[in-house]
């Protein structure tokens, strides 16, 4: 059979994922591979979304010859408080950026990330091309961009430059890797799980009695989606349907139904179960993954079990300052604790794709006793395979919570759009036999 991707092995280097040529081929004449016109099923689920994703990272591609053209650039001094600066005096960087404007439309121009590179180079053609590091877009309009010294010592207020980009392909990356981890036939019960038993357990205090689990200030719905959180094992996974786990109300951010419901079961697997349990809190958000942790924190969760791992460039000025004592950061990024460290963690937080990091640590599948997928209705399945993919196995709970009608915002390709990426891991099992009964062995709808 022909492979469907091809794969660059580079020493120490992550593989790289190149389009195909008969692949590009149909995406640039809008045409639909022919993968994606067959069922998903085991046997087409690595080349389904590897196609998924070769129509995605088409798209980004696209964009490499997008420029903005005899652009006036201006300079902005803005004083960086670095809020993991341990001495005072270092807590302060004055910093100046370039900033320019940029269509607030989408569709009119690239979809840009903190870190992804800005070129620019004099309108005239005169003088070499300078590599910046976008530092943020502000309010969609503007663009914020470092540059090193040579740059600034060389710019003129009325000069005119010609902008392009180059983006972060890091996150297809990722996803690419977790579709092809995730195709091994360890994972069907997870991916495909039709006519599946459920291994039920007694929710148990170790060392002690079963005992039955009820919190007044949870309803009937929200205490039966915590008990049987608490009394199943391994696959298949559980669902969770409610609202995402974060509502907001007069600018005020808190735990909706579904979020009381994730807090309360990760407080009840921690009280209950011997030392041995782990648990792994992925979200599409690095907001909501912040929000559970503080909500825990004032649940009296013990701060000591818990850790915040973030992606690398994550900003340090958007974590908040109670959640940051929990996170580990060194030189100018986010890191990890050591391997042995790390494994103590009775709790970890991230997101979907930075959990990835995790695994590059040495963290190994099996290693989480529960892994909750939340908001995973709001993500792209190949984002969700990361985590579960990467720390899964047989003994494994896995727990996804999801809303109805929700679905990803960024997926960019029509192709992609129209055949699948949008359609989420939650959507996709919901849909499925043994979930759309809704049997409560198996999904508890808030």
């Amino acid at each position: 059979m022909k492979a469907n991707y091809v794969l660059v092995d580079q020493k120490g280097a992550s593989p790289i994922y190149m389009i195909p040529k008969d692949i590009e081929s149909l995406i640039k004449k809008d045409l639909v591979p022919d993968v994606l016109k067959k069922p998903l099923s085991p046997s087409t689920y690595k080349d389904y979304f590897a196609a998924l994703l070769y129509a995605e990272d088409f798209y980004v591609e696209k964009w490499n010859d997008f420029q903005l053209r005899n652009v006036t650039l201006q300079l902005h001094e803005a004083a960086i408080y670095n809020k993991s600066a341990k001495n005072e005096s270092a807590k302060k960087d004055d910093k100046i950026f370039v900033a320019f404007k940029i269509d607030s439309a989408p569709a009119k121009r690239p979809f840009l990330l903190s870190r992804d590179f800005v070129f620019v180079q004099r309108s005239d053609g005169k003088n070499k091309k300078f590599q910046g590091i976008l530092y943020r877009v502000v309010k969609s309009t503007m663009v914020l961009v470092e540059f090193d010294e040579e740059f600034y010592a060389q710019h003129h207020p009325d000069r005119k430059y010609d902008i392009s980009f180059s983006f972060n392909r890091v996150s297809l990356k990722r996803a690419h890797q977790a579709i092809s981890a995730a195709s091994s036939g360890l994972f069907k019960h997870y991916l495909f799980p039709e006519n599946a038993i459920r291994n039920s357990i007694s929710p148990f205090i170790s060392g002690s009695a079963p005992c039955v689990y009820n919190n007044s200030q949870l309803d009937l719905n929200s205490n039966s989606a915590v008990h049987r959180i608490l009394s199943f094992k391994g696959h298949p996974p559980y669902l969770v349907e409610g609202p995402l786990c974060v509502s907001s109300y007069c600018g005020l951010k808190n735990l909706s139904k579904t979020g009381r419901v994730v807090r309360e079961a990760v407080l009840q697997i921690y009280q209950r179960s011997s030392s041995n349990c782990r648990i792994l809190i992925c979200s599409p958000l690095n907001s909501t993954g912040d929000i559970l942790m503080r909500s825990l924190k004032k649940h009296k969760f013990p701060e000591s079990v818990m850790f915040r791992a973030n992606a690398a460039f994550r900003e340090v000025d958007g974590v908040p300052d109670d959640i940051l004592p929990l996170c580990a950061y060194e030189g100018e990024c986010f890191s990890l604790p050591s391997l042995g460290e790390l494994k103590q963690f009775r709790v970890i937080f991230s997101t979907f794709v930075s959990s990835f990091r995790l695994l590059n640590h040495g963290i190994n599948a099996g290693h989480f006793s529960h892994i909750f997928l939340v908001d995973s209705s709001s993500a792209t399945e190949p984002e969700t395979m990361i985590p579960l993919s990467s720390f899964a196995n047989e003994n494994t709970s896995v727990i996804l919570t999801g809303a109805p009608n929700d679905r990803t915002r960024w997926v960019r390709s029509d192709i992609a759009r129209n055949n699948g990426l949008r359609i989420s891991y939650f959507e996709r099992l919901r849909a499925s036999n043994i979930y759309s009964t809704s049997n409560p062995t198996f999904i508890t709808q808030l």
